[in-house]
């Protein structure tokens, strides 16, 4: 049984990086959260998959800085903005049903909302006055 789940979690943590790694080719679909469910996965899955993500020049200090603060880079906040912004024009331009796209501008302002509200980098001591 304890191999079975071990397996399910390496399946978790392939399609979460397969689907992360189509969101570094695809402006709509986010790398971000389904790499940091593949470390996740792996945590519990794959050591050696695990290191290697963390350690992956591109992904590694992306998944580390939101591991160690909870912080999303600048570039990456401007990253998810524009695609929020993205896929709200081209909801509209493709004539969404009225109802669908109101559920959808929640989703995305909620999420909007969450990223913003994140730091952009460590978190620092407050300098005190001498």
């Amino acid at each position: 049984m304890r191999q079975i789940i071990k397996a399910l979690w390496l399946a978790l943590g392939f399609i979460s990086l397969a689907l992360g790694l189509l969101g570094a080719f695809l402006p709509l679909l986010p790398t971000t959260p389904f790499l940091l469910v593949s470390v996740w996965a792996f945590t519990k899955s794959s050591p050696r998959l695990h290191r290697w993500l963390l350690e992956h020049p591109r992904f590694g200090p992306a998944i580390q800085q939101w591991q160690q603060h909870g912080a999303i880079s600048r570039r990456g906040k401007l990253l998810a903005m524009l695609a929020i912004g993205g896929t709200v024009i081209a909801s509209l331009l493709l004539g969404i049903e009225g109802r669908l796209l109101a559920v959808q501008l929640v989703v995305l302002a909620c999420a909007s909302a969450f990223i913003l509200s994140r730091p952009s980098g460590p978190r620092t001591e407050p300098r005190r006055r001498r």
